[in-house]
């Protein structure tokens, strides 16, 4: 028989079921995967059982009107930016789709696409598929801030794309208005388009606020912001996502997306519409809530003598492995000794070995899940 795709071929089991198959197999308190262990509010629950009369029927491919003009709304009153309803906002299939159909939507085979590692997964994924050639670029530890001669060096006249996500999953790092304005400069110079994965928006403590890149001079036709429900309101099961963008661009996304999923949940949709409309109030309690197992997970970790990288934004925090003890290691040492599962940081990269010294755990977990977890680690 013939074989299946060179590219698919060259594909791994993600990290995150390999950690999560050895975590069940040793009955380990998994705080690998980012996804909390308790439900989203039950209002917005209460908001989803009511939807579902009379909304089962397929969605407009682009989204059903009530969603997209919810998340228009919150754009232009969180962040200044105005986006058509009809022509420049796309529902999606969760942020992963978002990702995929735009990069098979965008990018040409032999297109370059700078990704700042340690990156998302599926980011490497969608490029290659695509037929793209990612070209990293590391993001320094612990600040995890990028070097600005190193960066310019990857842009080239083969660059269709920079990838670029804050608050930052894996490291918790959100970043500074001058940090996304020296990219922003090499997006215009180089006259490429940049893919801003913003789904921790509303996620970020101690005071920061999210800036979305695509505020930024110069920036608003080129960004393709992709953000989603599932991380704002804590349910990832929901995968109901979105793509901002400018016309011309999000013609191009939809055409992809029509002929990938078409279409998203109907009724999920509309709670998802009113529960943006809701933000105002709900935001503040949300962070709140995060910020408290945040502050709780890293107090009791420093007290069993880990020294981890106090998160900015986004579920996760970093501790760094001892020394002499690669991070899939230590990993998986902790999963068999002390019943704790976390993620290694060395398959976020593509170039660097710096991930060899830092695993990731997830707080967003309930506050009994982390003290069993924390009791494990003495």
């Amino acid at each position: 028989m013939k074989e299946v795709n060179t590219t698919v071929q060259s594909f791994k089991e993600s990290i995150f079921a390999t950690m999560s198959a050895l975590a069940a197999k040793n009955e380990a308190i998994n705080l690998g995967q980012g996804f909390p262990d308790f439900d989203g509010p039950l209002w917005i629950r209460d908001l989803a059982r009511n939807s579902f009369d009379g909304k089962n029927q397929y969605a407009p491919a682009m989204g059903v009107r009530p969603l997209r003009s919810s998340i228009s709304n919150y754009y232009k009153s969180f962040y200044g930016l105005d986006f058509d309803i009809d022509s420049q906002i796309t529902v999606t299939n969760g942020a992963t789709e978002a990702i995929f159909s735009t990069c098979l939507a965008l990018i040409n085979p032999g297109d370059e696409v700078i990704v700042l590692e340690p990156f998302y997964d599926s980011y490497l994924a969608a490029i290659k598929l695509a037929g793209g050639i990612p070209v990293p670029v590391t993001l320094k530890a612990p600040e995890f801030s990028f070097d600005l001669k190193e960066l310019e060096k990857a842009f080239g006249p083969k660059t269709k794309m920079i990838f670029f996500n804050s608050p930052h999953n894996p490291t918790g790092k959100v970043f500074s208005k001058e940090e996304m304005q020296s990219i922003s400069r090499l997006v215009i110079k180089h006259d490429t388009y940049l893919v801003s994965d913003e789904v921790y928006e509303f996620l970020t403590f101690d005071g920061l606020k999210h800036l979305p890149i695509a505020t930024l001079e110069g920036m608003r036709d080129r960004v393709i912001t992709i953000s989603s429900g599932g991380k704002t309101f804590g349910l990832t099961g929901w995968k109901i996502g979105w793509i901002t963008a400018s016309e011309k661009l999000s013609h191009a996304i939809r055409m992809v997306h029509q002929f990938n999923t078409f279409s998203v949940c109907t009724p999920l949709q509309y709670a998802v519409a009113e529960a943006l409309s809701k933000l105002d109030s709900y935001v503040p309690e949300f962070v709140k809530q995060y910020g408290e197992l945040r502050d709780f997970f890293i107090e009791g970790i420093v007290e069993k003598g880990f020294k981890p990288i106090k998160s900015e934004g986004t579920y996760f925090v970093l501790v760094p492995t001892p020394n002499g003890i690669t991070d899939i290691d230590y990993c998986s040492e902790l999963i068999k000794t002390k019943k704790v599962a976390s993620i290694p940081l060395s398959p976020f990269y593509s170039k660097s070995n710096e991930g060899e010294n830092y695993i990731r755990f997830c707080f967003a977990k309930k506050k009994e899940t982390l003290a069993k977890a924390l009791m494990n680690l003495s």
